[in-house]
């Protein structure tokens, strides 16, 4: 199948250069100015003991010949934008962002039939154009359940690269899981300016990172999904506890949280600019976390 990618950081990358390392037809939608320079391979470096991957993969600046799989991997605040150079309607269109919202966007663009949503768990990053570095040890790809005829062959090649991938049929899960687990760590990184082990050390957060996840997952469910606080909790304390060690407190909580990380304080004076915080980290006035910080 011909598949094209839409934003080649980390996560576009990696995917990219899975799809192609499996004989499949790769397009990599870049901006116009580094189109000269990208290379014609992709290459991505894994875990000790997986090797790397190289693979060939043509790219464009604007996606105008047809595909099957449109794979998006930008940033949700990119989206918009990024759509602008999608001149053509694909089979299909897979998403990998983060949150709920950009599923509907996408559905008015591309009509909700071709929108298969999708999330994916991994550490990873882009060291140069075209070159990736997988630094976890695991990717989860997780996927709407009615993708699988179309996707399924695809899917089950992921798996023999090591990707741990499963179809789910409640799409309100799959989305909701993963902003159910990524949105109550940033708020609460954000509010303490600490990192997660530190946050696991204190039991004044710990507990106020369990009641953020309580909370989220009390919206998910009444949202249709299925989502279960304390095994989110349980995960995200096994996942972060194995991780290795590290030189920098904030790189053992991952790609997503070093990016929520380095923007904690911004958004920190933010709210104390807009009065919705106080000014001791602590939120004496009993407040959601979810409220209190948006």
């Amino acid at each position: 199948m011909k598949h094209a990618i839409l934003g080649a950081g980390a996560i576009g990358g990696l995917v990219g250069t899975a799809l192609a390392s499996l004989g499949e037809d790769v397009t990599v939608v870049v901006r116009p100015e580094r189109l000269p320079s990208f290379p014609g391979n992709l290459l991505l470096e894994r875990p000790s003991g997986s090797g790397s991957i190289t693979a060939p993969a043509k790219a464009v600046a604007t996606l105008t010949e047809p595909v099957d799989v449109l794979w998006i991997a930008t940033k949700t605040y990119q989206l918009q934008t990024a759509l602008d150079v999608v001149r053509v309607v694909p089979g299909c269109v897979v998403p990998l962002l983060n949150g709920v919202d950009h599923i509907a966007v996408l559905a008015a663009r591309f009509g909700p039939e071709r929108v298969v949503p999708a999330t994916i768990a991994v550490e990873a990053e882009r060291i140069a154009p075209g070159r990736f570095i997988q630094r976890s040890p695991f990717v989860r790809l997780n996927v709407a359940g009615r993708g699988e005829p179309l996707l399924g062959v695809i899917v089950a090649g992921l798996g023999d690269l090591g990707f741990n991938c499963q179809f789910i049929q409640n799409e309100q899960t799959l989305l909701w899981s993963k902003l159910c687990f990524l949105g109550p760590f940033a708020l609460v990184t954000s509010a303490s300016g600490l990192n997660v082990g530190e946050i696991f050390a204190d039991a004044r957060w710990k507990q106020r990172l369990s009641s953020a996840i309580a909370e989220a997952c009390a919206v998910a469910n009444a949202s249709g999904a299925e989502v279960d606080a304390l095994q989110l909790q349980a995960a995200g304390h096994a996942q972060f506890h194995a991780k290795r060690p590290c030189r920098r407190p904030a790189a053992r909580i991952g790609c997503y949280w070093r990016s929520y990380c380095a923007r904690r304080r911004a958004v920190r004076d933010r709210c104390l600019d807009d009065g919705r915080v106080d000014g001791d980290d602590s939120l004496e006035d009993g407040r959601p976390m979810i409220a209190a910080i948006p």
